[in-house]
Order: C-alpha cells, then structure tokens, then sequence
C-alpha cells in the first residue's frame, strides 16, 4: 500500500479497461442460523456477486458458536457463487488442537482465505482469557495456520501444487484508534499489527470508524512502525440509526452525535436514507483519495444500502459488473 497522499481518484469508467490499481472492494456477511433457509441472506449474496467483488468474508461468532453455520454458509458461496470467501476465525475458549481441526475442515472445504482473530469474550464471560492450552494471540494464529499450511503441503505433493497455485492468504484486524473493547490503544494495537505482519499476515482491515482522519492516522503511524502489508478501510452504510447503535455496542466505537441527528431530524425514510448515503459516500471519497487500497464494507446482510453507497461515490467496478441498480433487480429474483 501506498502512503496516503492528496491526490485525487481517476474517474469512474464504467464498460472500459480499468487501471490495474482500481481499489478493491468487499463485504462482510454473517452466517444465518439456517444457511438453507435463508432467503434473504441468499438474495444478498446474489445481489453483492453481481458487483464483482474482490472477496467477500464470512463472520464467526465468539467462542466458535457459529462454526457450524459459518462453515456452511462459506461451503455454499464456494459451490454456488463466483464469490472469493475468506473465513473468520478465532481463538477464543478454544484449545490449538481444535483450532487445527477447524482449520483443517475450511481448508478441506476449499476455502484458501482467512481473516485471524483473538476474538471477543463471549457476553456471559466478560473479560478475555486465553484457553490453557489455546492460542493466545492473533499473532499467534497468523502462525499456527502458517504452520499447518506448510505440514499439509510438506505431506502432501497434491496440496503443495494446489498452495502454489492457489497460496494461503491471511488477513487480520487493525483499529483506528485503539480496541474498545479490550480498551487498548491505537498504539498498541499497532504493535499487534506488527507481530500479526512478522507472523506471515498478508494484509489487514480495520474495525469501522466515523471520520477519515482515524483511518489516514493509523496508516501513517502503522507506516513509521514499520508495518508494511495493506491495510483497507472497514465502512459501513450509515443509514439506519439502529443498526449504528447496535454497531456501537459491538465495538465500543462511538457513532458521532451529529450523525444521529443528521438521520433523526430526517422527514421521512427515505430523507434519512439519502442524508446517510452522502455521509458514508464523503467517508468512502476521503479514505480513498487518502491512498486507501479499497472498501471493505459491513453489510449485516443486507445490500441495499451498500449498493447505493457505490453508486453514489461512482465506485469503479469491473467492466462486466453490473451497476447497483443492476444488480438489486438481480437480487429481486434470486433465491
């Protein structure tokens, strides 16, 4: 990744060659209790294929509860879509030897793409403590899939031939201004995406945030220590005021009172809908003309939102994708 500069983005240039460092794009979905009974979902998915994304990762739940459901849901995009996933994992209440059979599982099921957590305490728990015979870090498990990768392609000539073909990528979280929830600081957390980049990380996303200055000042200082991988902005379309709330209480990231009442003194919703899309849409414009190498976008599996965002920020896809507009009448026949 580039150092965040001033420049402004080329034009969009929709059904032409697009330059080869066009930003990336991605979305974050999570499991339904029921992967085959969720239409909704399913309609999302389809409805975000249609804009080519560069990937799409699949949430796991503290404590490994979704794993289940998180496997399958992953299982399906591989068979079903032309969607990259990249599955979440964490480490949380659970031993190393579980966590390279988990590991192995997604790896059998043809997922080559993870995103590596600590993971939060689950709700019940309250503080973080490290199984006894767990994996203590997000470090820590960079280098324990970087392990297990390298014994399945040292015992298998089949797995090496397919790990060169297709290699191992591993991303893993940063923070803006610090962990809330663990109540780390930017710092700090900075430090971990250092050991993360020496565990074998590839590249990072970072937890959502308000104003672009959180993400071009983790960036810089991230640079000055040192830490070298990607690292792409996680945004979320800022149109609901439940949604953002809920989103407060997961991360401990503060919304801005001025937002709330930019969306609660709305007339109606589809006022509050258009203030929220230009508000995430001079987010998006910011980061991305601060050098940001992409859009990681939390959709909560919805993807209306997330569409028009693109749309209004004329974001660059691929020349065979579909426009937003495109794309959700897609979704409104898919199952």
């Amino acid at each position: 990744m580039s150092e965040p500069s001033s420049g402004t983005r080329p034009a969009p240039m929709f059904g032409a060659r697009l330059p080869i460092d066009r930003p990336t794009l991605s979305f974050e979905l999570y499991p339904p209790r029921d992967v085959d009974h969720a239409p909704l979902t399913w309609r999302a998915v389809r409805a975000l294929e249609a804009v080519r994304p560069d990937f799409v990762s699949v949430t796991y739940g503290a404590s490994g509860h979704t794993r289940v459901t998180s496997r399958a849901l992953v299982s399906r995009i591989i068979r079903e879509t032309t969607l990259t996933p990249i599955a979440h994992l964490t480490c949380v209440g659970t031993s190393r030897e579980e966590v390279a059979t988990i590991v192995g599982e997604f790896l059998d099921g043809g997922v080559r793409s993870f995103l590596a957590l600590r993971g939060d305490p689950p709700a019940e728990h309250g503080t973080w403590q490290p199984h006894a015979d767990g994996v203590p870090t997000a470090a820590a498990l960079v280098g324990l899939l970087r392990q297990i990768e390298a014994e399945r392609c040292a015992t298998s000539p089949a797995q090496r031939i397919r790990a060169l073909v297709k290699p191992l990528s591993i991303a893993v979280a940063a923070f803006p201004r610090g962990n809330a929830v663990t109540g780390s600081t930017r710092a700090q957390d900075i430090q971990a995406l250092a050991d993360k980049q020496r565990a074998g990380a590839d590249f990072a996303i970072t937890q959502v945030f308000y104003d672009a200055d959180a993400y071009l000042g983790l960036v810089a200082e991230a640079r000055r220590a040192g830490v070298t991988i990607p690292i792409i902005p996680g945004l979320l379309a800022t149109t609901d005021p439940a949604r953002l709330l809920r989103t407060q209480e997961l991360t401990g990231v503060p919304v801005p009172r001025e937002l709330f009442d930019l969306l609660g003194s709305a007339p109606d919703e589809r006022e509050r809908h258009r203030r929220g899309i230009r508000f995430a849409a001079g987010l998006v414009a910011g980061v991305l003309d601060g050098g940001a190498p992409g859009i990681h976008l939390y959709t909560f599996n919805r993807h209306e939102a997330a569409l028009d965002l693109l749309d209004a920020v004329g974001f660059p896809f691929p020349p065979a994708a579909a426009s937003g507009a495109t794309a959700r009448a897609v979704s409104d026949v898919a199952t």
